[in-house]
């Protein structure tokens, strides 16, 4: 393989397994609000214990992702040296502000939400696990904006020629805002929000399935399924929105996504298909014109093809986009679906004694995950050959000196330490299921801490 192939699976994988843990962070804190806002209005334990239970598990997610992140700065400058001068200015801006304005946010109310039980009252430190939250989501909008101008760029100017250009912002609330990061922060928001509601349904599904935590499961799993259920229907919205945004700023994206190659015919939409590139032909079930109605609102409006394109502007693995894509979608309907069926069987009152239906939540946890990462895989392999789209190939973005050894040694380096990092997550996320959330080792049965707690208390009444 060559260098560019190389440096393409290397940052795939890496931030491929980086994206397991955020999305995890923001639907749990999300989970964590909800529970810790229960208790407060309430007055239930069992809320509070929920919330105690659940942010153990944030703190493993959190941790992980924070150090798998690093990792990716290090490659802008190893492997993509000339993409990383090109694009300095940009990235330099976004993630100075989620420093400023979302990890300071999330790291300082961090302590308190770990540490500060039976230390600060319930307020306080409700507001702490809203501030660590809303951090995480902040966090994710500025790597978003990053991404989003590279798709569409805005509000900037080309400094400098050949491998020394640069983009240079000239307004930085267009950079921000420019035409497809709305979109797609909203889109990544509620993927990760779905992620952290299908944890939570499927560790208390297990538990009502071996008969542990009945009751508190109970609340636990009604909270997250109601919860999953607006998810999935606003992604339904959101993604629409998305794919329509696709379709004005990147139409050469919008048609693999489809397999669409001949803009004389009106664009169909398959519901699954196998694309044969040599033929340009897709095989598989379709809505004739379907692609046409979703986008213009008519079925026999043309939508412009991948032959529309030079050849050498159109991604070289149409195949690929195209699979990745109608898998998020059917994984996105299927949460639709198994949660409505959730929520009827809830309303009927027979919801925890349908053995076969918690099963599927338990298994589903999964699904969230593979849908967050299948997205992203179409949206970055559609793009191709660009790396900033229209402005910057793949193929010049690379660093002049690294060798295909280099890159290759190091993707097996990663791959081993990564493959340690997951099974030490696994291990560590299995051991705090298997201890319950009446973990005996819970903080508010240390002497210690409630002792503060009382002092602390005594001196505020002061």
């Amino acid at each position: 393989m060559d260098v560019e192939i190389l440096s393409r699976i290397q940052f795939a994988f890496t931030v491929s397994f980086h994206y397991i843990y955020p999305p995890l962070s923001i639907g749990l804190g999300l989970m964590m609000v909800l529970m810790e806002g229960a208790y407060l209005k309430t007055g239930n334990k069992e809320y509070e214990t929920l919330a105690r239970f659940w942010t153990k598990i944030f703190a493993i997610t959190f941790g992980l992702g924070v150090a798998t992140g690093i990792v990716m700065e290090f490659e802008f400058g190893t492997n993509w040296a000339t993409y990383s001068r090109f694009v300095g200015d940009v990235f330099g801006s976004a993630l100075a502000a989620e420093g400023l304005f979302a990890f300071a946010l999330e790291s300082g109310f961090l302590g308190v939400l770990l540490f500060g039980w039976n230390r600060v009252k319930p307020v306080v430190h409700f507001i702490s696990t809203l501030g660590v939250w809303l951090g995480s989501m902040f966090s994710a909008v500025w790597i978003v904006v990053a991404n989003s101008w590279q798709q569409t760029p805005a509000g900037y100017h080309i400094v400098g020629e050949g491998v020394n250009a640069r983009a240079e912002i000239t307004d930085f609330w267009a950079m921000v805002f420019n035409p497809s990061s709305v979109d797609r922060i909203l889109h990544t928001w509620i993927g990760a929000l779905i992620a952290g509601t299908f944890l939570v349904m499927s560790v208390h599904a297990w538990y009502l399935l071996k008969g542990r935590h009945i009751e508190i499961s109970k609340k636990a799993f009604t909270l997250a399924l109601f919860a999953a259920a607006i998810f999935s229907l606003l992604q339904l919205v959101t993604g629409h929105h998305s794919a329509s945004g696709v379709a004005v700023n990147q139409p050469a994206k919008l048609a693999a996504y489809e397999g669409h190659y001949n803009s004389a015919n009106k664009a169909d939409m398959y519901i699954f298909g196998w694309v044969d590139q040599k033929n340009q032909k897709v095989y598989g079930p379709y809505v004739p014109g379907g692609l046409s109605f979703l986008i213009h609102g008519d079925f026999d409006t043309k939508v412009p093809a991948l032959n529309d394109f030079p050849k050498e502007d159109i991604p070289s693995q149409v195949n690929a986009v195209f699979q990745f894509y109608h898998l998020m979608v059917a994984f996105g309907m299927f949460f639709i679906g198994i949660t409505l069926l959730g929520i009827f069987m809830w309303w009927r009152g027979n919801l925890f004694n349908q053995r076969w239906v918690l099963l599927i939540f338990v298994f589903s946890v999964i699904l969230p995950q593979l849908a967050n990462q299948f997205g992203w895989f179409a949206a970055e392999m559609g793009r191709q050959p660009w790396v900033v789209y229209g402005l910057l190939r793949t193929s010049d973005a690379l660093s002049e000196v690294v060798t295909a050894n280099q890159v290759l040694f190091s993707l097996i380096m990663f791959t081993l330490l990564y493959a340690l990092l997951f099974v030490l997550f696994i291990y560590l996320l299995n051991k705090k299921i298997q201890a319950g959330p009446y973990d005996h080792h819970n903080t508010e049965h240390r002497p210690s801490q409630e002792a503060i707690a009382e002092v602390i208390d005594n001196q505020s009444k002061i």
